[in-house]
């Protein structure tokens, strides 16, 4: 099991320091990730979330709701799309037999329709609230323009599958290796979900949205940037549950640091740690690093299990 980290198109938000604690002034805009996984399995590829996608780069007025076009700034960049870097990685972007999502916000799921023949898992829960769109925020963070796919979709239950580290687990994913796990995070969204992945000496936790900066999850001094903590209220759609699983986390990662590494998916601190690179560097096959991440493989060697021409 080889885990490549992937940052699928920044957004920059306004609000500068107030977003990310950089150095940029509150006038100016800050910058986070959209930290996604691309996950060798041995028999295929697994992504976990797309990020914005080339449909998105190439007309975000027709994809993307004028409101978070606005406030958020995505940096449509096409070589930090999830199905360029793919490629980049020495991959055949079609190999991407399964996605598995934290949840359905335009940011995560822009990139589902580069991947047309993936079978695509998320939590039931959260397949209804999209399509219902009850809200006008509802609206403008789902975006069926960007749903290509849908009838591609595996819906879960929230604790079908045996427990993980005292949460509740979807059943196994259908025909996704048993080492990737849903887990249920609600609060962001009705569906909302961790995605837990089983490496060979811990696991890792891509929390999607269940929290959004890195010092939110200092157990003794919980800390987040206004600009966020305003983002994450505005946001939210059940925030009970959202600040009980923030705290569950909290008490994760004090308590099984030595088993599971937790991070987020908009968090540049983060995602620079576990990439080993800068957030504005697209992945190539040679920056591949860390101890999450597997061996090196130098560019041009394709992946052991198969590879595509074309």
């Amino acid at each position: 099991m080889r885990i490549h980290h992937i940052n699928c198109i920044s957004t920059c938000p306004l609000g500068g320091a107030l977003m990310d604690e950089g150095p940029e002034s509150i006038v100016s805009r800050g910058r986070l990730t959209n930290h996604c996984l691309l996950i060798e399995t041995g028999t295929s590829l697994v992504l976990v979330d797309t990020g914005l996608g080339l449909r998105d780069v190439a007309d975000p007025r027709s994809r993307l709701s004028a409101f978070f076009l606005r406030l958020v700034s995505p940096e449509f960049r096409e070589e930090m799309t999830a199905v360029r870097q793919v490629a980049r990685l020495g991959f055949d972007p079609a190999d991407v037999r399964d996605i598995v999502l934290t949840h359905l916000d335009f940011d995560h799921a822009g990139g589902l329709d580069d991947f047309p023949h993936a079978r695509v898992h998320l939590m039931e829960a959260e397949r209804v609230s999209a399509v219902r769109q009850a809200t006008w925020l509802d609206r403008q963070r789902y975006r069926p323009q960007q749903w290509g796919t849908k009838d591609r979709w595996r819906g879960y239950a929230p604790s079908d599958g045996e427990p993980w580290f005292g949460f509740a687990r979807a059943r196994p994913l259908e025909g996704v290796a048993e080492e990737i796990a849903l887990i249920p995070l609600i609060g962001h969204t009705l569906g909302h979900a961790g995605v837990a992945v089983r490496t060979q000496d811990r696991w890792l936790l891509q929390a999607g949205d269940a929290y959004f900066f890195h010092a939110e999850m200092d157990a003794d001094h919980p800390h987040c940037t206004p600009g966020l903590q305003f983002y994450q209220l505005m946001m939210d759609k059940d925030r009970e549950s959202r600040l009980l699983n923030q705290q569950r986390l909290r008490e994760l990662r004090r308590d099984r640091a030595d088993e599971v590494t937790l991070f987020c998916a908009h968090d540049v601190v983060e995602f620079e740690r576990m990439s080993g690179r800068s957030a504005a560097v697209p992945a190539e096959a040679m920056a591949i690093r860390g101890v999450e991440a597997g061996a090196h493989r130098p560019v041009g060697r394709a992946p052991t299990w198969t590879r595509h021409a074309g």
